[in-house]
C-alpha cells in the first residue's frame, strides 16, 4: 500500500489512480486543478495516472467572488 501526500497530509491508499485518491476525498467537486510532483497535470490524464510511492498531489479548488 503506497504512502502518498496529499495537500500535505500523508496517507496511504489502495487506490491504483490519481483520479481515484482525489474522488475519495471529495476533492473533484466543482471547478479544480491537480498538481502532480510539482507539474500542473490535465485532468484528462488523472485516470491513467497510476500512484506510486512517495508521490506528492497538490488539488486547488476555485472559488468565485467579486
Amino acid at each position: 500500500m503506497p504512502t502518498i501526500t496529499v495537500n500535505g497530509k500523508t496517507l496511504q491508499t489502495t487506490h491504483q489512480t490519481v483520479q481515484l485518491v482525489i474522488n475519495e476525498l471529495g476533492l473533484s467537486t466543482g471547478r479544480y486543478a491537480v498538481e502532480v510532483d510539482g507539474e500542473l497535470t490535465p485532468k484528462s490524464e488523472l485516470t491513467q495516472l497510476r500512484i506510486v510511492e512517495g508521490m506528492h498531489i497538490e488539488v486547488v479548488q476555485a472559488v468565485g467572488g467579486g
